[in-house]
């Protein structure tokens, strides 16, 4: 191993659980055994038996918490899992320290096939929906929808604010940037992450704040918080320079489940002008576009991405029409919204 690599951080080496983790009010966690790892799953007891299963992957430095403000408004409609990728949120790295793209996309594969639920309803937000498209092309029997929120997929030309979060890519920058940022308290680091995440950071209310700087604190105090970051950005970058059957525009070719794709014009992360060539590359896609929305549109506005997934539900002829209705009122379930894509 190279003296600027990264040392791995096996999940039987580390305690993960260094403080509590939020659960919002009807929420449950659980710990869930699969070979070579272990995953934290946040979910919502269904309104009634029988409701077709949703599972929820977030993005870059978020948690199954991001969709917390999402989840209670399609209650009626789904049967609601978000889980935490291996690393990240309440989850333990995976064993074999495997970060790729693949890697993440294994494990939603695993935690399907292991419990049964599948096909699901698939959701995915920045790292989560480059993962969640990655699942829908190589196992369509396990997806009946796809839901994109700003997908990481592959931009020529990145955005400028996107830079920071993809130098941690590069071999040694993770312990530079630890080392620069020592002095930076979980308050600075919420109040940049959510500048950079939310296309109007005053939305997040101060309850909701508290309760992201609290989960920041338990976050740091974990010993593979930074290694799970790199690794998991250079595994994204990587699988940018793939090309072939394996690259990520091809295989969102291959994806069969329609496809909703919800971009932000205010997000500085993902660029709003990727929308069309999105549009594009699904072959049964609905695109929404939010003027006003970041890169976290489920977390701004979630009552508008709740309508168009039970769209999509009638389009695909899996939800009556008569049950689009305008859905309740999200409760503040913000959380810690990550570090971008």
């Amino acid at each position: 191993m190279s003296s600027t690599e990264l040392p791995s951080v096996l999940a039987n080496t580390v305690t993960p659980r260094v403080g509590s983790v939020r659960v919002a009010e009807g929420e449950r966690l659980r710990s869930v055994g699969l070979p070579g790892v272990t995953l934290t799953v946040r979910s919502r007891p269904p309104a009634r038996e029988g409701l077709p299963p949703a599972l929820y992957v977030h993005g870059l430095g978020g948690s199954s918490q991001n969709w917390s403000a999402l989840m209670p408004l399609l209650d009626g409609v789904v049967d609601s899992e978000a889980l935490d990728l291996p690393g990240f949120g309440d989850s333990p790295p995976p064993d074999d320290g495997d970060y790729s793209l693949t890697g993440h996309a294994r494990a939603v594969i695993r935690y399907l096939d292991a419990s049964g639920r599948g096909p699901v309803h698939l959701f995915g937000n920045s790292l989560g929906g480059a993962v969640a498209t990655r699942v829908a092309a190589v196992r369509p029997d396990l997806v009946r929808t796809l839901t994109l929120v700003s997908p990481a997929l592959p931009e020529i030309r990145a955005q400028r604010s996107a830079w920071p979060t993809a130098l941690l890519a590069l071999p040694g920058m993770a312990p530079l940037f630890t080392r620069f940022t020592r002095g930076w308290t979980a308050e600075q680091r919420v109040r940049g992450v959510t500048a950079l995440c939310y296309g109007d950071p005053t939305v997040v209310t101060p309850e909701g704040f508290r309760n992201a700087v609290e989960e920041m604190e338990r976050r740091l105090a974990l010993p593979y918080f930074w290694d799970a970051m790199a690794r998991s950005t250079r595994g994204l970058v990587n699988a940018y320079t793939l090309g072939g059957q394996h690259g990520l525009w091809r295989q969102a070719e291959r994806v069969l489940a329609p496809t909703l794709l919800v971009y932000g014009g205010r997000d500085q992360l993902v660029g709003f002008r990727m929308a069309r060539r999105a549009a594009r590359a699904f072959r049964d896609s609905r695109l929404l576009t939010l003027p006003d929305a970041g890169h976290v549109a489920m977390m701004e506005y979630p009552d508008t991405v709740a309508t168009a997934f039970r769209e999509l539900l009638v389009d695909s002829g899996e939800l009556d029409g008569s049950s689009v209705t305008d859905a309740p009122a999200a409760k503040d379930g913000v959380g810690n919204a990550g570090a971008g894509s």
